[in-house]
């Protein structure tokens, strides 16, 4: 079993994250996906430099290899990448809105080894210490499964086809785990 570990990441991280993302991207949606999605996702997806900006985007590793990434944000955008059209850095109010998850991505070589819950537990622990109370993602079909499984439900599918082809989507939220409230 793969001891992990996890920082904040930092600038100097993206370039190696972008190639973590792009393989996620690439293997871990083929089984949901075909390769015109595959390529439209590209298009919505990505790292958002804001949340390294932020302080809430999370790296984790494993010997050295970057074995996932993912965080969340106190601001409007629901997902996508610095490229995507219609980002909104309006900040959020914890008292009625959700703190949103984010670019969460896994190294293929990584997957289904509980990396995708780790970032999931330290962002919603530090949502949480902010005083959020729920948290809010746009998941994709090969993400679902690990979102059902950690708490979150389905509240709308929808697709967005801002890259070509439409890449099915499902908005998913969670209320935060109650002993993590002040």
């Amino acid at each position: 079993m793969a001891e992990f570990t996890s920082r904040l990441a930092v600038s100097a991280d993206v370039p190696a994250l972008t190639v973590v993302m792009d393989a996620a991207i690439a293997e871990l949606q083929r089984a949901f996906l075909d390769d015109a999605e595959i390529a439209s996702s590209r298009a919505i997806m990505g790292i958002d430099t804001q949340l390294i900006d932020d302080g809430t985007y999370f790296v984790v590793e494993s010997d050295g290899d970057i074995a996932g990434c993912g965080g969340w944000s106190r601001r409007a955008t629901l997902y996508g990448g610095n490229q995507t059209p219609g980002r909104d850095s309006k900040p959020l109010d914890p008292t009625v809105d959700p703190a949103r998850v984010r670019a969460m991505y896994t190294n293929p070589a990584y997957a289904r080894r509980g990396v995708g819950r780790l970032i999931l537990s330290l962002c919603e622990a530090a949502a949480a210490a902010e005083g959020y109370t729920r948290l809010e993602l746009m998941s994709t079909l090969s993400g679902e499964p690990l979102y059902t499984a950690y708490g979150f439900r389905s509240l709308e599918r929808l697709e967005d086809a801002t890259g070509g082809a439409a890449v099915p989507l499902v908005r998913m939220e969670k209320p935060l785990n109650s002993s993590l409230l002040g």
